[in-house]
């Protein structure tokens, strides 16, 4: 999913690597809601790692953005869905 940009809600961008359960977990959460994202690999670019500490303060995957709004993990994501937010963020971007 590459074109977060068409889907008509603020785009989403997950910081993921290959070995990461909750990674495939967030991306079947946004699938399942019919939402896009945009996947950056951090575990094949150094320079996206160092990109995604620098804006997290956090090592671990997922790594979850909507719009500029930094969510945190996939625990994370659901809270704000079970909490009734996330489709207020999602709109406002």
């Amino acid at each position: 999913m590459n074109d977060p940009q068409t889907a008509g809600h603020a785009p989403i961008t997950l910081y993921t690597s290959a070995v990461c359960g909750y990674c495939v977990a967030a991306k079947n959460f946004l699938k399942s809601r019919g939402l896009e994202w945009n996947e950056v690999r951090i575990d094949l670019d150094a320079a996206e790692r160092a990109r995604m500490v620098e804006r997290t303060g956090r090592t671990s995957v997922p790594q979850i953005f909507i719009g500029e709004t930094h969510v945190g993990g996939y625990d994370d994501l659901v809270g704000l869905q079970r909490e009734g937010r996330l489709e207020g963020l999602l709109a406002a971007g």
